[in-house]
């Protein structure tokens, strides 16, 4: 069905697609300016299924090396003790919140640069990225500030014991100021990726991510000639390994080897561009950011338990985060082959780029799901031996566990659909779930039943299942299949 579908999609682009602004060559040739075949390709024509592999393993194995990151820091923070790994969950957390906050202007950005690439419009597609830049600048310094007065009063207002708040801070104000410059790397790599170039983005996350796992240990520990930092150390690293990676990226986006070529000649600031980003951006950023903030009320939930069911809460997150990373990377790449079709007025080679995507997530997360299932212990015993914390890590792995395929196939639905530029649904669904079912849940399981904290990972297990079959619902429905550029 779907092969009838894509070869009908490709008769109707003949008509479809508007003409290229600037010159813009055939995307089935191969362009000047260094350019690889691999970046021209063109992601509205061939197989489906070898386009979003294409396009989608670059940014899988990017999230894996975020997560494998991560992980590195928790291991570390392990060895400082169990309120380390609490303290880091809890910065990691307020960081992500404002990440996500601004990442919605990357969703905003990916969406329009797809859809203008897909109708052979890249002379708009870098002016849109010089507008996301200029609101970029702004977003960062004002987060910078707030973040960096505010850090210990944030940390205390959700109840944290003097011990993790102080592992905490140091890591945090040093986070605000390393987020800034990933937000460029972050905005960089998205535009690049919604082109279709995402081995560019790929090459610099791994000198980022590698540089920050050497660093790390011996910022924290003082190894050598360097200075012990404690777990603010972590977060030095990862600033220092945040310049490179903004390096690379725009070292390519200023030489042109990829269909975007960055150039400030004959810049402005052009208000009404501006002004259709926040609207497409914001909602997403929202969709990210209360899922945040919705963490941070969870560790308030979790907090009269202990320090060890904070650290324990904190670990399952990160561990989310290794089905987070993989799904994300697919649904964004996803998000951008259906952004590129839809562009060029083939909306049923957009739905299948999504259903191919699912496939491919609900395996990946089935097997690691088995994982943290049969072997809690294990898992929970790698980062901290605690006799304290051990058995309560265990007991939130394996319930969160059955969660993971319904997480896995929201993270697609809700990136590829933000990627496409429909994000007020994932945000409904997302703010309707999580206050309405998730939250109010949590609070009652673990409160007001013999499951105490452990009603918290069975409120999210719940949440994301409901989330999902309202999200797949909208799939259906097709009202996200707009064509042309936004």
């Amino acid at each position: 069905m779907d092969n009838e579908l894509q070869d009908a999609s490709e008769q109707a682009a003949q008509v479809a697609r508007p003409p290229g602004l600037g010159g813009e060559p055939a995307a089935t040739a191969v362009p000047g300016g260094g350019r690889s075949r691999r970046v021209a390709r063109d992601l509205t024509r061939g197989s489906i299924p070898g386009n979003l592999w294409s396009l989608g393993w670059p940014q899988v194995a990017e999230g894996f090396l975020s997560v494998v990151d991560q992980l590195a820091d928790l291991i570390w923070a392990g060895r400082l003790g169990y309120q380390a790994i609490a303290g880091l969950g809890v910065a990691q957390t307020y960081i992500m919140m404002v990440m996500t906050a601004r990442m919605g202007l990357d969703a905003g950005t990916r969406s329009m640069i797809a859809r203008a690439v897909g109708a052979r419009q890249v002379p708009y597609a870098n002016h849109v990225l010089l507008q996301s830049l200029s609101l970029t600048t702004i977003f960062a310094a004002i987060a910078i500030a707030v973040g960096l007065v505010f850090t210990e009063q944030l940390l205390r207002i959700v109840g944290l014991s003097d011990t993790v708040a102080r592992q905490a801070a140091g890591y945090m104000r040093v986070q605000f100021l390393a987020m800034a410059v990933m937000s460029y790397q972050r905005l960089s790599g998205g535009a690049l990726q919604a082109s279709g170039d995402a081995v560019t983005p790929l090459k610099a996350a791994t000198v980022t991510r590698v540089t920050h796992l050497v660093l790390s240990p011996l910022f924290i520990f003082g190894w050598g000639w360097f200075p012990a930092l404690g777990l603010a150390g972590a977060a030095t690293a990862n600033l220092i390994a945040q310049f490179l990676g903004v390096a690379m990226n725009f070292f390519a986006l200023i030489r042109g080897t990829a269909r975007l070529k960055l150039s400030f000649k004959g810049y402005y600031v052009d208000f009404p561009l501006i002004w259709r980003l926040v609207k497409v951006g914001v909602p997403a950023g929202v969709t990210g950011m209360q899922r945040a903030i919705s963490q941070l009320i969870m560790v308030g939930i979790v907090a009269p338990f202990g320090d060890g069911a904070v650290a324990a809460f904190g670990l399952t997150r990160r561990a989310e985060n290794i089905v987070n990373q993989s799904s994300r990377g697919l649904g964004r790449a996803a998000g951008a082959l259906a952004g590129q079709n839809l562009g060029a007025g083939l909306p049923e080679r957009a739905r299948s780029s999504v259903r191919w995507a699912l496939g491919y997530v609900a395996i990946a997360s089935i097997l690691l799901g088995l994982v943290f299932f049969l072997f809690p212990r294990a898992v929970a015993s790698f980062f901290n031996g605690d006799p304290e914390f051990v058995p309560l890590a265990s007991v939130w792995l394996v319930i969160l566990a059955a969660g993971y395929i319904p997480l896995s196939a929201v993270q697609v639905l809700t990136q590829a659909f933000n990627t496409t530029g429909d994000t007020m649904a994932p945000m409904f669904v997302t703010l309707g779930t999580m206050w309405g079912v998730e939250i109010p849940l949590a609070l009652a399981l673990s409160h007001l039943t013999p499951l105490g904290q452990f009603g918290v990972p069975w409120a999210v297990t719940i949440g994301m299942t409901l989330r999902l079959a309202l999200l797949w619902w909208h799939f259906r429905r097709g009202r996200w299949l707009r064509t042309g550029v936004i």
